[in-house]
């Protein structure tokens, strides 16, 4: 039996514009962070290489989307990382982080400039500490998609991220990438891990702004 409605239409009328009053366990990633310790392992020709980064990492609010009944709130996201020894980017990643209020749905959406996209996804609670996805490629609802060469030479064949909230308000991320390695007989675990701290605050989603800006016009009146 479908979990969904038979309704796929008629779109939700109880919508919060405020976006982040409704993030549940994605509202402590919502603003710019930072790091500088940040360790990668990746396969090399030679062996598996250990590479420390530096990370920035912005997280603002979109504003809430539906589909028909399903109304999802978000983050819009960008990764850049660079090294201490190289001026050149390391890595870069935009997506999106998306909570369904109605269900604990948690999904990430990222998309990377060497031909490779991806929909992963968990469950959490509101106030969770720990939150989940997962994608696995050849899956049409949570999958990896890659380039030819990307499925030769590198293919990605399972993403999982765990990001952990810490007490001290920063917050923390594992990400294992299971990946099979032209000419390798074993898969490779590919592994990213950083800490990050907050070094500014999120700005209000842009429908949120309109209200609040017609209301300072209204006080002002």
């Amino acid at each position: 039996m479908t979990p969904f409605p038979a309704d796929i239409f008629t779109e939700p009328t109880d919508v919060d514009p405020d976006t982040l009053a409704n993030l549940g366990p994605l509202r402590r990633l919502a603003g710019g962070w930072e790091a500088r310790r940040g360790v990668d392992l990746n396969p090399k020709a030679e062996g598996p290489e250990r590479r420390e980064f530096i990370e920035r990492i912005d997280f603002q609010p979109i504003d809430p989307q539906a589909n028909g009944p399903q109304l999802f709130y978000g983050l819009r996201y960008h990764i850049h990382i660079t090294t201490a020894e190289e001026d050149i980017t390391f890595h870069d990643q935009v997506g999106y982080w998306l909570w369904e209020p109605a269900t604990g749905l948690v999904m990430q959406t990222l998309a990377i400039p060497r031909g490779q996209v991806a929909l992963a996804a968990g469950h959490a609670t509101a106030d969770a500490d720990t939150i989940t996805v997962d994608a696995e490629r050849g899956q049409t609802q949570y999958g990896i998609c890659s380039t030819a060469f990307l499925e030769y030479a590198f293919r990605t064949d399972h993403y999982r991220v765990t990001i952990t909230f810490n007490p001290d308000g920063s917050w923390s991320y594992v990400t294992d990438t299971t990946l099979a390695v032209h000419g390798q007989d074993k898969p490779f675990a590919h592994r990213d891990q950083n800490t990050l701290v907050r070094i500014s605050d999120p700005v209000p989603n842009p429908w949120a702004q309109i209200i609040a800006a017609r209301r300072a016009q209204g006080a002002k009146a």
